[in-house]
C-alpha cells in the first residue's frame, strides 16, 4: 500500500478564487481532473450567488464562499490558506484587492490573469467589459491577456505570460470579449501547469 500512496504527498495544490462565472476556473479544473501531480484543492468566492461554486460541486471539489471579515487579517481565509499550503493560489475574475499580508503569507505564489497587454489597460475599476470598452475606444489594433504575479498594486506584479490578438475595424467590445475568452481558455491552465512543473 505504501507505493501506491506516495503520490498524493507530492500533489501540487491551486486554491481558485473567483468572483463570477467561473469559465476560468472550469478549464484549470478540467486540465487537472485527472493529473497525479496537480489537483485544484479549494474554489473560494466572495459572492455566495457565483455559479463558480456551483461549477466546483459538479466537480466535486470544495467550495465556499466569504465575506471581507473573513478576507481581513487574522481572518478565516488567511487561516484556510496557511493551513492548506498551496503552491498557487489563482484569481480567475476575482475583484477585490489582495491584502498586502496575504502576499507576504504567499510569496510569488499567487497569479492572476488581466484581459489587457499590461501596463496598458490595467488598475482600478479595470475589469471586464470596462477593459474592452476603453481598448475599442482607443482603437488598439491589438490587444491580449497577460498572466502575472499579484504585487500590492492592481496589475502591476511580475508578468508571466501575455498572449495576443488582432482587433479589427468594426469589432466591438463583445467581440474583442470573445477574442480574449479564447485567449483565457487556451493559455491559463497551460501556464499553470508549467508554472507547477
Amino acid at each position: 500500500g505504501f507505493a501506491t500512496s506516495l503520490p498524493l504527498i507530492f500533489m501540487k495544490k491551486i486554491i481558485i478564487l473567483a468572483s463570477g462565472n467561473g469559465t476560468n476556473a472550469q478549464s484549470i479544473m478540467d486540465r487537472f481532473v485527472d493529473s497525479n501531480s496537480i489537483q485544484v484543492s479549494l474554489i473560494l468566492s466572495n459572492k455566495p450567488q457565483a455559479y463558480v461554486l456551483e461549477r466546483a460541486r459538479l466537480a466535486g471539489i470544495p467550495a465556499m464562499s466569504f465575506n471581507r471579515f473573513a478576507f481581513a487579517k487574522a481572518g478565516q481565509i488567511q487561516s484556510i490558506l496557511n493551513q492548506e499550503k498551496p503552491d498557487l493560489i489563482v484569481l480567475a475574475g476575482f475583484l477585490w484587492k489582495i491584502p498586502s499580508f496575504l502576499i507576504e503569507d504567499h510569496p510569488d505564489k499567487i497569479i492572476n490573469i488581466h484581459p489587457a497587454l499590461l501596463p496598458h489597460y490595467g488598475g482600478k475599476g479595470m475589469y471586464g467589459m470596462n477593459v474592452h470598452r476603453s481598448v475599442i475606444e482607443n482603437k488598439e489594433q491589438k490587444s491580449g491577456i497577460t498572466i502575472h504575479y499579484v504585487n500590492e498594486n492592481y496589475d502591476e506584479g511580475a508578468i508571466i505570460k501575455q498572449a495576443t490578438c488582432q482587433i479589427d475595424q468594426n469589432d466591438t467590445a463583445e467581440d474583442l470579449a470573445s477574442k480574449i475568452h479564447n485567449l483565457e481558455q487556451q493559455h491559463f491552465a497551460a501556464t499553470i501547469e508549467e508554472l507547477l512543473k
